[in-house]
This record gives C-alpha cells, sequence and structure tokens, in this order.
C-alpha cells in the first residue's frame, strides 16, 4: 500500500519532458559555462578586428581587377576565425559531457534523446545565428569606415551586399549546429575537433591545390566564401543560394548521423 502511495505521489514524469523543458536545460548549461563566453568574445572582438584590419589595407584596384574588387568579401573575412572557434566550442558541448559523465544526468533528465540533441543544437545554434548577425553588421558598418576614403564604400542597398552580410551569421549558425552533430558522431574531443578542422580546412584546400573548384567547391568554407561574395562570381563555383541550400542539407545529414549514434550507444 505504502509503494502504490508513493507511486501516486511521485509520478514518472520524465517522458512527458517536452522540447521547451529540454532547451531551458541546454541553456541553463550554456550560460553557466565562462569559457563559452569567453570564446564567443573572442569571435566578436577577432571578426570586428579582421575586418578594420583588412579594410584599412584594402587599395584601391587596378583597372584589370575593378571587376573582381569586393570590399565586401574583405570585411567578412573574419568569418573563418568566427567558423573554427564555434564549430570547438559546439563540439565541447557534447564531448565535454561525455567526457566529464555528466551526459548520463542529462538523459536521466530527459530520456527521450532525440529531444536532448535537438535541444542542444538548437539553443547553441539559436545564440550563434543572433549573435553572429549582429557582429556582421557591426563589422559590416565599422570596417567600411576604416576604408580608404578615395574607394567607394560598399552599401547595404547595393545589389548582393545585404545577401552576402546575412549570409555570414547564417553561416556561423549552420556550423554550430554541424559541430553539435560532429561532437555526437565522434563523442571524443580530439577526434571532433580534428574532423571539424579536416572539413571545413584540410580537406577543401588539398582538393583546390589538386583539382581547383571541381570537388572543393562542394564543402563548406568553399561555398562561404563564394556567398560572401559581392563582385563577379568565380567560374565553376555553385550560386550563393544553391550553396546555402547544399549547407542546410549538410547540416541535416550530420545532425542526423548524431542523432543515430546518441540513440544507438550507451551514453
Amino acid at each position: 500500500m505504502s509503494t502504490a502511495a508513493l507511486s501516486l505521489s511521485l509520478p514518472d514524469t520524465s517522458y512527458g519532458y517536452g522540447f521547451a523543458h529540454a532547451a531551458r536545460m541546454e541553456w541553463i548549461k550554456l550560460r553557466s559555462l565562462r569559457s563559452t563566453w569567453w570564446a564567443l568574445l573572442v569571435v566578436v572582438a577577432g571578426m570586428i578586428a579582421i575586418g578594420v584590419v583588412t579594410m584599412a589595407n584594402t587599395k584601391a584596384p587596378s583597372a584589370d581587377k575593378a571587376a573582381t574588387f569586393d570590399p565586401t568579401n574583405n570585411v567578412l573575412a573574419g568569418v573563418a576565425l568566427g567558423q573554427l572557434v564555434i564549430g570547438v566550442i559546439g563540439v565541447l558541448l557534447v564531448t565535454g559531457e561525455y567526457s566529464s559523465g555528466s551526459m548520463r544526468s542529462t538523459l536521466a533528465a530527459v530520456p527521450r534523446r532525440p529531444l536532448v540533441l535537438a535541444a542542444k543544437a538548437t539553443v547553441f545554434g539559436g545564440v550563434t545565428l543572433v549573435l553572429s548577425e549582429v557582429v556582421a553588421f557591426v563589422t559590416f558598418l565599422v570596417g567600411r569606415a576604416a576604408l580608404d576614403p578615395a574607394i567607394p564604400q560598399p552599401s547595404l542597398t547595393d545589389a548582393g551586399v545585404l545577401r552576402a552580410v546575412l549570409m555570414s551569421g547564417a553561416y556561423l549558425g549552420l556550423i554550430a549546429v554541424m559541430a553539435v552533430g560532429i561532437g555526437a558522431i565522434t563523442r571524443h574531443t580530439a577526434s571532433a575537433i580534428g574532423a571539424l578542422v579536416g572539413l571545413l580546412f584540410v580537406v577543401p584546400a588539398m582538393l583546390a591545390g589538386m583539382t581547383g573548384t571541381g570537388i572543393a567547391r562542394f564543402f563548406p568554407t568553399m561555398i562561404a566564401g563564394n556567398s560572401l561574395a559581392v563582385s563577379e562570381p568565380v567560374p565553376g563555383m555553385l550560386t550563393p543560394w544553391v550553396g546555402f541550400a547544399l549547407l542546410l542539407v549538410y547540416t541535416a545529414l550530420v545532425h542526423a548521423a548524431g542523432l543515430r549514434v546518441l540513440v544507438k550507444r550507451d551514453a
């Protein structure tokens, strides 16, 4: 009788958790990690600093290079740093829990594993997206002010400029979600960071050196470089919107692979 009474007074509500509960839990964990916010501060300061320095050193193009002159692409050069730092943070949000053993507590609180991974990706991806969009616009405006007055300044109303600025923030948001998926696949910090760096930097650079833009154009960093450009597109590269659609597909596939591993393996 006492057991029955206890079960009635303390019902199992673990499966009654919804996405909002899981997202709130992940937000509490994210905001409590000082290292995460320091790393995001590095992204903010780094992107702005790189944009300003690059624009301050941008010179007026010669007549034969006027068609490919793209100060908007220059001011957004800090995205290269941003994707690395954000990717590492996203990986650590998952692998850090496995290394510390706290993933067991997370899954005990929210047993529905797809909900856990979705909450992690949504919270970190959302924070990254909002922050990256703000930083992209600030970088553009501050960097534009550092441009030599003799060079025509790009404007958000110019063709392709607003798209490039918006896509830089969206790209970093997708990298954040992708990194969470990579962390769930490998579960090991060193291998996850190695996979991330290889995907974003090493493999596309090697392929570009061997085959030009052939296969390399399908990798995220090459897609981003073309999407942030306003001048005439590089022959053979994907158009900005096709590239962005492909990034969405990549992100979904990595997330699905991470989810499969999370569901099939013990924590």
